[in-house]
């Protein structure tokens, strides 16, 4: 059990005070630890621990809570879907140890569907793993996820996964987009967190769906988070992976999803070639501890 050498300062506008910090986090792989004007930020690209000691009462944080991407497929495929992404700026803490899960991106694969993302965790908050994209020669539907992967583009097409899947208030995440049953089968990309993922359209693959932006790490510094991967047909042009870490499909070299971001992989047209793999996913907890 970690300890929290600290004691509450009162509480602030959005969250308490907290003085001090773990000593034993601070030696935790993956972790960085941060200031941010009165705010103390912990930014998780590893799995870990975060342990808080309350004295006197609740206190709460801040979080973003986003998980692996899904990964895209191979022959005429879908891209995969974003990790599912999700935000509070007043969850409530006490001094318990609390389990930070960082999921991984899932892989790309040729001649089939990709590998969905793992989830991401924080205490009692589960984000879940981006849906894989299909693939022409595997399952042709994209999964459902945090996004949903898009569909593959075969002769019989794919519909894309569900997205928010299993449901939260607010969302997680949208729906992959449709591969095309008409030549060249564009597969459709994968759900972002804002947006659902674009279907495969003539000989261009759907575009991913975009993700959301947040500043938790940095105050008015916006990053991008949950990107759809983009689907492709061959031949054709693949579509654009979604801001936000989304990967662009491409006949031979499908983009990756960026890692702590929770983008989809884009997927791959020609069979021989593997769908690209779904970007890590990450967590960031900050509190006011000034």
């Amino acid at each position: 059990m970690a300890n929290f050498y600290g004691s509450l300062i009162g509480f602030g506008a959005g969250g308490v005070g907290f003085t001090g910090m773990a000593a034993d986090e601070t030696a935790q792989t993956g972790l960085t630890i941060s200031t941010d004007g009165d705010y103390k930020v912990f930014k998780y690209t590893q799995s870990g621990t975060f342990t808080p000691t309350v004295l006197g009462g609740l206190g709460t944080v801040e979080y973003l809570v986003v998980a692996g991407g899904g990964g895209g497929g191979g022959t005429r495929a879908g891209g995969g879907g974003a990790g599912g992404m999700r935000t509070n700026t007043a969850f409530a803490v006490t001094a318990e140890e609390l389990t930070v899960t960082v999921g991984a991106g899932g892989a790309g694969r040729a001649l089939q569907n990709g590998v969905s993302g793992s989830d991401s965790v924080f205490s009692s908050i589960t984000s879940t793993g981006g849906g894989y994209g299909g693939g022409a020669d595997g399952i042709k539907q994209g999964d459902d996820g945090g996004s949903g992967g898009g569909g593959g583009g075969p002769a019989t097409a794919g519909a894309g996964g569900a997205g928010n899947t299993p449901s939260t208030s607010p969302s997680q995440g949208n729906n992959g987009g449709n591969g095309n049953s008409s030549g060249p089968y564009p597969g459709g990309g994968g759900g972002g967190h804002s947006a659902v993922g674009g279907n495969g359209v003539s000989s261009t693959g759907g575009a991913g769906g975009a993700g959301t932006a947040n500043d938790i790490v940095e105050t008015g510094t916006d990053v991008d988070y949950a990107g759809g991967g983009g689907g492709c047909p061959n031949p054709g042009t693949g579509g654009a992976g979604g801001a936000g870490g989304g990967g662009a499909g491409h006949d031979s070299s499908p983009v990756a999803g960026t890692a702590n971001l929770g983008g989809g992989g884009g997927g791959a047209g020609v069979s021989a070639n593997a769908g690209a793999a779904g970007g890590k996913g990450i967590v960031v907890i900050r509190y006011q501890f000034q």
